[in-house]
């Protein structure tokens, strides 16, 4: 199925009057400060609070890490992202509730670094992109034109440590194919083809570092709060070849994804669909929490 988006023209990619068109039809529909930052203050008894950038939008957004205070060189260090696409809404809160959930029961075994929301601006418009029409998902690398991207790869680079293993929070919505795909057809000046949205919790593992061991606890931690994503009638996902029940790969390096911006050996991005006739908010914040919680007992 093929879905026309309603700015620009077929087969020619935007000029900068299209994204202009295009950044004038978003609009504010959620609050980061009262969603996002009051939970991040919530936790600074608890864990160290560092605002490693700020955002230069319409206004200023802020950014914010959490990260253990009782940091010990001798455990190994855990990354965790949420919100690099803003309007996918559990991998923010599910982040935030492992750390008042769990947070400090897992800093006996690691250093923890937490990053609740990547792209507070998308996170208040409900949108895949940043206000240039910039996916910062596909924006880590050097010299990265996302600001989302550049600044937590440049804090990540000064921080200077090694990280055992990072799992980036994200979802797949119903959304996916009647706005952001369509959306980043016409972008580009392409046809646009929907995918097949998974009914239920899948991963992305790491080409280059698959890890299927890792990834197959992860996805039996999640099996507790959730359904697994069946394969469709070609056994892919989203139309990429399953690697096992729940499991498919990309090459994040390659791709600028938010799970090549280390070399933690252990990699995973997790996918929520809150679009199922059976999930609820909670359910999929649960669901997020499983994921990490499946991580890091895999590695303890």
């Amino acid at each position: 199925m093929t879905t026309i988006y309603p700015i620009g023209e077929p087969g020619q990619p935007w000029l900068e009057k299209h994204k202009q068109a295009w950044l004038k039809l978003q609009t504010t529909k959620r609050c980061y400060q009262d969603d996002v930052i009051t939970q991040i203050e919530a936790l600074k008894d608890q864990f160290d609070c560092v605002e490693y950038g700020q955002l230069g939008y319409d206004k200023i957004f802020p950014l914010f890490l959490l990260k253990s205070k009782s940091w010990d060189n001798q455990k190994p260090c855990v990354l965790i992202t949420g919100g690099v696409h803003g309007y996918e809404t559990s991998g923010v809160h599910g982040a935030l509730a492992f750390l008042s959930r769990d947070g400090k029961a897992y800093e006996q075994h690691f250093n923890l670094v937490v990053v609740p929301c990547v792209s507070p601006w998308g996170y208040e418009t409900i949108n895949r992109w940043n206000p240039m029409a910039i996916d910062p998902n596909r924006s880590f690398y050097k010299n990265s034109p996302a600001p989302e991207s550049a600044l937590l790869q440049e804090y990540l680079e000064k921080l200077g440590v090694e990280f055992l293993v990072h799992v980036d929070l994200h979802e797949t919505t119903d959304t996916d194919n009647s706005e952001f795909r369509p959306a980043l057809a016409a972008r580009d000046g392409k046809t646009n083809q929907n995918w097949n949205i998974p009914d239920g919790f899948y991963l992305v593992g790491h080409t280059q570092k698959p890890q299927p061991d890792f990834q197959k606890a992860i996805i039996a931690q999640v099996r507790k709060v959730t359904h697994i994503a069946p394969a469709d009638n070609e056994n892919k996902l989203i139309g990429v070849e399953l690697e096992q029940e729940g499991v498919i790969n990309y090459d994040g390096t390659k791709l600028g994804l938010c799970m090549g911006l280390t070399n933690a050996p252990f990699v995973t991005t997790t996918e929520v669909y809150p679009d199922s006739k059976t999930a609820t908010p909670e359910n999929c914040i649960d669901g997020q929490v499983a994921a990490i919680q499946g991580a890091l007992n895999f590695l303890k």
